[in-house]
């Protein structure tokens, strides 16, 4: 029963491609039930974040079988110039792609530690409702153990090591200090969340939370010091703004040219730094047009994220080094635990 994976990330296909294969949280289990319902596919995780989705199975087939079914399913009702995007892998480059999501080394920013806790929901969920089984369980719990030893033996973390990190140090390139800049955040995720602490960490003004539940918008604005306002007012504010973070689980752009350029004359000439880090997108392209408009989407965060891949890349070697043999350890191993398992303990 091998375990392989199917699906597609940053390096494969960039966020035009990305959002129309992005899925709901709301829809992973449903999905996840029809995947194990597909013949020889008996255990699945999916996997669904704004710079990947990937199907990770197991099953009663050969890995060809399964790769093809669950190659059918991602493009279904898709369209075929997207298959191109697509990888797979079975073992054991399954087992190391694994264990590379996990630790970080198949991230936008090399080493940042937000896909364990993404990819440790998922397998959760999976989990809750009885879709995994020995082969997947195995693959995910050594995975996480795995993340954890490499964070504590490795520099691969060293500097940003997060998508709003790098949102946040790209404001200040722009504005140089953020000591006197408005923000505003929409959407109270947990992205939006560390994006705004992080820039409240850097000496921003002040932030204003909007998000679609307004209890959950006051609830974060309390914990930050900042102000909430409901949904459908956050265009009210946009006299008072430097920088909007968006990022909303909205299927279509929430702002567009046709609604910013009226708020315009309200800025009097101000810059605005508008950074989309939702996939599918809050924020259409069209609005660069505008004057002193400034628009950086997730995939335009990698040319920053690319300076501390310079400084990360002799630490690969090692990470890389260390992925083989936990996975071929785990290949190779019985049911009982080896001492290497036990060495390392549970993430």
């Amino acid at each position: 029963m091998p375990v392989v994976v199917i699906g597609l990330n940053h390096r494969s296909a960039p966020v035009e491609q990305r959002e129309r294969f992005a899925i709901p949280d709301a829809s992973l289990p449903e999905m996840t039930v029809r995947l194990c319902k597909l013949e020889g596919v008996t255990e699945a995780v999916v996997l669904s974040t704004c710079n990947r989705v990937e199907i990770y199975a197991a099953g009663n087939a050969d890995s060809r079988s399964i790769l093809s079914q669950l190659h059918r399913f991602l493009m279904e009702g898709k369209n075929p110039a997207d298959e191109g995007i697509l990888y797979q892998h079975d073992e054991p480059q399954s087992i190391e792609h694994l264990f590379k999501v996990a630790s970080g080394l198949d991230s936008m920013v090399l080493g940042e530690t937000e896909i364990l806790g993404q990819l440790k929901k998922s397998y959760e969920t999976s989990l809750l409702h009885k879709l995994t089984g020995p082969q997947l369980n195995k693959a995910f719990q050594r995975a996480f153990n795995v993340a954890k030893f490499i964070r504590s033996e490795t520099q691969i973390q060293r500097g940003a090591t997060s998508v709003a990190a790098v949102a946040v140090e790209l404001a200040e390139k722009i504005f140089d200090t953020l000591s006197d800049r408005q923000v505003m955040v929409i959407g109270a995720g947990e992205t939006s969340e560390k994006t705004a602490r992080a820039l409240l960490s850097r000496g921003a003004k002040s932030v204003i939370v909007s998000n679609r539940s307004y209890d959950r918008a006051a609830a974060l604005a309390t914990e930050l010091g900042g102000r909430a306002v409901h949904f459908h007012d956050w265009e009210k504010e946009f006299g008072l703004v430097d920088i909007v973070i968006s990022s909303t689980a909205a299927p279509h752009p929430i702002l567009d040219r046709a609604r910013l350029e009226p708020m315009q004359h309200l800025r009097h000439h101000r810059p605005l730094l508008l950074i989309d880090i939702a996939v599918p997108r809050d924020i259409h392209p069209e609005v660069v047009q505008l004057d002193d408009v400034y628009l950086y989407n997730i995939d335009d965060l990698q040319s920053v994220a690319d300076d501390y891949l310079r400084k990360r890349q002799e630490e690969i070697v090692i990470c890389e080094k260390i992925i083989r043999e936990r996975a071929a350890s785990l290949l190779t191993s019985s049911q009982r635990p080896s001492s290497s398992d036990m060495a390392l303990g549970h993430s």
